[in-house]
């Protein structure tokens, strides 16, 4: 049986700290919960009406302001190898399972390849939501299938990498399927071939330093770590969703303008000939490090990151980043986007 609370504080709930409350919430801890807590709002007509949230560990997004509606709070926990072959391993993990931990556990079983996205807080059922990346790895390359609650027939649903229409930081849980979808679990698959992937300036930094020149997953796990804690705050102390922006992608024309106007522009070439720009390069540029609006700020390390302070409200942050936005647009005519879901 489900778990329910009325007026229910967020604060815990979303990494940016935000003191909110939410109408109803509910924790799921095992999958029958989900029919039990749907049918349980069902009986109440406004709340049937109202809208949906679902979090697990809040670390992308922004609420700004008490959510009106039911918030699912998802804590089903569980990870296992549910198959193998020559080739690869399938993991499954429950949808509440915190991701580094998974990670780790991952490596502990001797099926590597996620291991440049270490640290990256949140959970596993969030981890498809926003196709998460680091070093030079997307999530969706290790990706196999994931399970998920149709909130609509009730059912079970299954999703393959096309159905999940994964994007840069994107898919379709940021858009059509929202607030129509659970996410239950998760599987994994990892080729027993592994190559390292340690090109990634500031992670070969700190294999050179650590007088690693052959490394294995789990030195380049261990390089991560080390990298994120020296660049960017930890949610438990600092307030903050982690990178708050895209790196935006620009055509080869707009690219070629940019550049002739601002020649040492920070890019990366992509196969399809376009441009991906460094954010927190142009955020920089345009002297934002350091800088706040009330308690929401740029973090003074990572120009990425937008902070809180201690008593910033998710509209400090939405002011701090459009700022942001228009100042960067103005200096380089180029948009940046927000990775958090705004709610």
């Amino acid at each position: 049986m489900p778990s329910f609370f009325s007026d229910y504080a967020l604060r815990e709930h979303n990494t940016f700290g935000f003191d909110v409350r939410a109408r109803q919430a509910c924790r799921i801890e095992h999958e029958s919960d989900i029919d039990e807590a749907r049918a349980f709002a069902a009986r109440d007509p406004a709340l049937a009406a109202a809208p949906r949230l679902v979090l697990g560990g809040g670390s992308n997004v922004v609420l700004t302001r008490d959510f009106p509606g039911s918030v699912w709070l998802v804590a089903l926990e569980g990870r296992r190898i549910v198959d193998e072959d020559d080739d690869a391993w399938i993991v499954e993990a429950a949808a509440g399972e915190n991701w580094h931990a998974f990670v780790a556990w991952c490596l502990g079983q001797g099926c590597n390849g996620l291991e440049n996205l270490a640290l990256i807080p949140g959970t596993v059922g969030a981890a498809p939501i926003q196709n998460i990346g680091a070093y030079g790895l997307e999530m969706a390359e290790y990706f196999d299938s994931l399970r998920a609650y149709d909130f609509e027939t009730g059912q079970i649903v299954e999703f393959d990498d096309a159905r999940c229409a994964f994007g840069y930081r994107d898919s379709v849980f940021k858009h059509v399927a929202r607030e129509r979808f659970l996410i239950v679990s998760v599987r994994f698959r990892f080729p027993k071939t592994w190559r390292a992937r340690a090109a990634y300036a500031d992670i070969a930094r700190a294999l050179a330093e650590a007088g690693v020149t052959d490394p294995s997953p789990r030195d380049i796990f261990d390089a991560v770590v080390r990298v994120r804690r020296a660049k960017l705050p930890d949610p438990a102390t600092l307030g903050n969703a982690g990178s708050f922006f895209k790196n935006p992608v620009i055509d080869a024309r707009q690219f070629a303008e940019l550049a002739a106007a601002v020649p040492d522009v920070v890019s990366y070439a992509q196969p399809d000939g376009s441009r991906k720009l460094a954010a927190a390069w142009l955020i920089d540029r345009c002297g934002w490090k350091g800088r706040a609006i009330a308690d929401a700020a740029v973090h003074d390390r990572q120009a990425l990151v937008l902070v809180n302070r201690g008593r910033a409200t998710g509209a400090d942050v939405l002011a701090l980043s459009d700022a942001i936005r228009d100042d960067v647009f103005k200096r380089f005519g180029v948009m940046l986007e927000a990775e958090p879901v705004v709610v």
